[in-house]
């Protein structure tokens, strides 16, 4: 009889991790429903799920990687992207267990289930308070049953199983542990997700298929979460996290002394250069503050957990949910932190259909197109695609606004168009933003935001209209090999342009097509064009004004010219990000770009149709 996974190394690590996180993913709701401790407010499974999904993609974008390089970035990047309660202990459990794996560039089934057993002894340590009946109960018995049975067989495959077994064994016990789930009548949730990754990766093992997410169910339901009271002592306001880059940085249990005067439900992870704290609080400015002292703030949030719970309690969609497309090129975070939902285009290397940014992440993208054999070629999404998530987006907003890629430059607004009726969905309105990159994202963020301050689904699309209208972009190309191929530029231009290192520059009509406006020879000509063209355009100079640079593989050029912008214009944002497949695709290594976004103008909020009066 053979040995069926005899070790562990970097790549089947990374592996194992993506079928985990999709299948978190797909399950999440079923976590968040159960979500009553430590407090009851319906976000458990989103918050394991995210910071899940971050060490995914800094695996995907890592790419291939030794066990010891793979085990720190995974670490780090769950430290980096922990979201809630949960998502700080399922960091802390991964710091575990790579500071166990060390320098190992593979590991045996019984050196791995001592990494997973070190995972969840860190847990313990990471709190003040820590309570079995959670999280921490489940991740060490499970983790148990792995070195029991790596002591039996020389299988990883085998260990994983009975990990899985005993630990959903564990799950059923938590009731008995703690009283607050049973009295709902419920598991715990963290525990729940941390079984629903082991599971994942035993799917993953046995080659059983990791489902999408299914169309939230939309009738009634019971939410346990919202039938629960917050107890005194964790009855604070604001779910508040920060994460902290600093050279000198105080070990966790300083971090954590320090912090207990704030609130509650205190979680901190330092590895390297980086601090992430969590606290319930009701003063988040004044841990920002506090924080502050240890080095630069790189993210901070706060949330109104009880308005999380009451809206469980009352059972409130969201007004209006926003949606766009993967060529807007937005980041996890922003989307994430203003809850857009996101359908992927699609990126072809030969016969290899691949899901931008979900299969295909931009740094992967640029190492494939390098080598590939032919150029990659693009589609917009499928309608199935479109339909699923406009799904889900209807099953938590009552209205829908899509804002998609530019009609002119793509069939993805057509097919939105078709999943809407194919799908028999109603209040869904699509937007062309006769845009791509960020100039599409950015009016998405804007939707985002009005969302968010109350305004109705119609006013929004009518005010991204009016914004997209006085918005623009320049746009050149390195090299004119995509743009040929494209139909964009004719032979003899493009090698008269190679010859004489001619750069066009280009922009879009009101019908969102990409049309030539200028040139320059030269890279260094080429920037001070750009900006001077810019400035022409940005007159009378706006007052609100937002800038996007995109860039395909030229971060050195895209730095230059957002700090150019930021020291001119001190513009509300300047993002900066590198462009997704479905742009590089068509302008190739070396192209940038300037989005520039004009919000002057702003009428003033409309009546809010669920305000009374």
């Amino acid at each position: 009889m053979g040995v069926g996974i005899a070790y562990m190394d970097g790549p089947r690590l990374a592996r194992s991790l993506f079928a985990a996180s999709d299948w978190v993913a797909a399950g999440r709701e079923e976590i968040n429903r159960i979500n009553v401790f430590p407090v009851p407010d319906g976000d458990t499974g989103t918050n394991f799920s995210l910071t899940l999904r971050a060490v995914a993609d800094a695996l995907r974008a890592l790419g291939d990687a030794s066990l010891p390089v793979t085990a720190t970035t995974m670490a780090r990047a769950a430290v980096l992207g922990a979201r809630g309660n949960s998502g700080m202990m399922l960091a802390h459990f991964l710091m575990g267990v790579a500071e166990s794996i060390g320098d190992r560039e593979t590991a045996t089934p019984s050196e791995l289930a001592a990494a997973l057993s070190a995972g969840a002894a860190g847990l313990y340590g990471a709190l003040d308070d820590p309570r079995e009946g959670t999280i921490l109960t489940v991740a060490r018995e499970a983790a148990a049953a792995a070195e029991r049975a790596a002591a039996r067989s020389p299988d990883i495959a085998e260990f994983m199983r009975q990990m899985y077994l005993e630990g959903e064994e564990a799950l059923a016990r938590t009731p008995e542990l703690l009283a607050v789930l049973k009295d709902a009548g419920v598991v715990d949730a963290g525990g729940m997700g941390f079984m629903r990754m082991i599971e994942g990766v035993v799917r993953f093992i046995d080659g059983d298929p990791i489902l999408a997410v299914a169309p939230g169910y939309t009738g009634e339901y019971a939410v346990p979460a919202a039938d629960m009271t917050v107890a005194a002592d964790q009855d604070f306001q604001f779910c508040t996290e920060v994460v902290v880059r600093g050279e000198q940085l105080p070990p966790a249990n300083e971090v954590r002394a320090a912090l207990r005067t704030f609130g509650g439900s205190l979680v901190v992870a330092v590895m390297g250069d980086i601090l992430h704290a969590h606290v319930h609080t009701n003063t988040p400015d004044a841990v920002f503050t506090y924080v502050s002292r240890w080095g630069n703030l790189e993210k901070t949030k706060a949330e109104d957990m009880r308005a999380q719970h009451q809206g469980l309690q009352h059972g409130v969609q969201k007004q209006v949910g926003i949606v766009t497309d993967s060529a807007s090129d937005l980041s996890d975070s922003v989307l994430d932190r203003h809850g857009i939902s996101l359908v992927p285009l699609q990126v072809i290397f030969g016969d290899e259909v691949l899901l931008d940014r979900v299969e295909l992440k931009p740094e992967e993208f640029y190492r494939r197109m390098r080598s590939a054999p032919q150029l990659p070629t693009t589609s917009q999404p499928t309608v199935a695609d479109f339909v699923r998530v406009f799904r889900e987006a209807r099953h938590e907003a009552e209205q829908v606004i899509a804002i998609l890629v530019s009609s002119g430059l793509s069939g993805t607004f057509q097919s939105g168009a078709a999943a809407i009726r194919a799908g028999g969905l109603t209040n869904v309105r699509l937007v062309d933003s006769k845009s791509a990159s960020l100039g599409a994202g950015m009016l998405a963020l804007r939707a985002a935001e009005l969302a968010e301050q109350g305004w109705p689904a119609d006013a929004i699309a009518t005010e991204i209209e009016r914004v997209r209208d006085q918005s623009g972009v320049f746009l050149t190309v390195d090299k004119f090999d995509n743009l040929l191929r494209s139909g964009r530029v004719s032979r003899g231009k493009a090698w008269l342009g190679g010859l004489l290192d001619v750069k066009p520059i280009l922009s879009r009509d009101a019908a969102g097509r990409v049309v030539p406006i200028d040139r320059a020879r030269g890279r260094e000509q080429l920037i001070g064009r750009v900006l001077s063209l810019l400035e022409a355009r940005l007159q009378p100079r706006p007052k609100q004004l937002r800038f996007g640079v995109v860039h395909a593989e030229a971060p050195d050029v895209a730095k230059r010219v957002r700090d150019a912008l930021v020291a001119a214009y001190q513009p509300r944002d300047c993002f900066v990000s590198l462009a997704t497949g479905v742009l590089g695709t068509h302008v190739g290594e070396g192209a940038w770009a300037v989005f520039y976004q004009v919000e002057d103008g702003t009428p003033p909020a409309p009546p809010n149709p669920r305000s009374p009066g």
